[in-house]
């Protein structure tokens, strides 16, 4: 690199170099007058200033996006090449954090698939297929459950309201009126919750639906189920999803 009148110029090979390309690559946008340099040394060296570089890695950048030569020796008479320019360069980055996205999106889902295998006793291929579809099914079941909760926030507040005034004032009619809207919406919310969850089996792999009464009563975790597969007659805890048919 050399100096002239407090500005750097470059020769062709250290642009190359600086712009990760190849000594022909910065020879060959010269002869198609792309990148004419900046000036000539009194031996008739080609020296390039900062400008240039920047132009080179514009140019290099245009290239990645599959714009030809010749369209880019065209965009580059234009007035305000720069207009076209921070476009095309709003459109990649657009693009490049929407690829971002989806790569944390699928390394997400490949910790949640390890994290699932490691508390699956009896892997196989087909577990896997049941996990990916768990996961995908995942914020449905979330959001199913919240509805429920946010439904039965106000009873709640009822039924504390009504303990405390029976138990500081003697007001019992509060709590009564509780429990008669208790129980109608523990049946409307049972029902909803049986209409809207369905069960994979272990086993066969089949996702089915038990009765009412079994799914009631049988013993549970927040997203396992001890149920009996209608397909198979497998006995043991089903994972639970959303019904996709309701």
């Amino acid at each position: 690199m050399s100096q002239n009148n407090d500005k750097a110029l470059y020769s062709t090979g250290e642009l190359a170099k600086l712009c990760g390309v190849s000594v022909r690559t910065v020879q060959y946008y010269d002869s198609r007058n792309i990148l004419i340099p900046s000036e000539l040394s009194e031996g008739g060296r080609r020296l390039y200033t900062e400008e240039d570089v920047n132009k080179l890695k514009t140019i290099c950048f245009l290239r990645d996006l599959d714009i030809s030569i010749n369209s880019i020796g065209e965009l580059f008479k234009e007035e305000q090449p720069q207009n076209v320019i921070e476009l095309l360069l709003e459109t990649q980055a657009e693009a490049l954090e929407n690829e971002i996205e989806n790569t944390k999106s699928k390394l997400e889902n490949i910790r949640k698939l390890k994290k699932y295998l490691k508390n699956t006793e009896n892997f196989s291929v087909n577990s896997i297929g049941d996990i990916a579809y768990t996961m995908e099914n995942k914020n449905k079941i979330k959001k199913m459950r919240l509805a429920m909760i946010l439904a039965g926030i106000p009873l709640s507040i009822l039924q504390c309201a009504g303990v405390i005034l029976w138990i500081t004032h003697g007001f019992w009619w509060l709590f009564v009126i509780w429990a008669c809207l208790a129980i109608p919406y523990g049946i409307i919310v049972s029902g909803y919750y049986y209409k809207h969850a369905a069960y994979i089996c272990p086993n066969c792999h089949t996702t089915f639906k038990p009765s009412f009464k079994e799914m009631f009563w049988a013993n549970h975790t927040p997203t396992l189920r001890k149920l009996t597969c209608k397909n198979c007659g497998h006995k043991g805890f089903c994972v639970e999803v959303y019904d996709e048919n309701n």
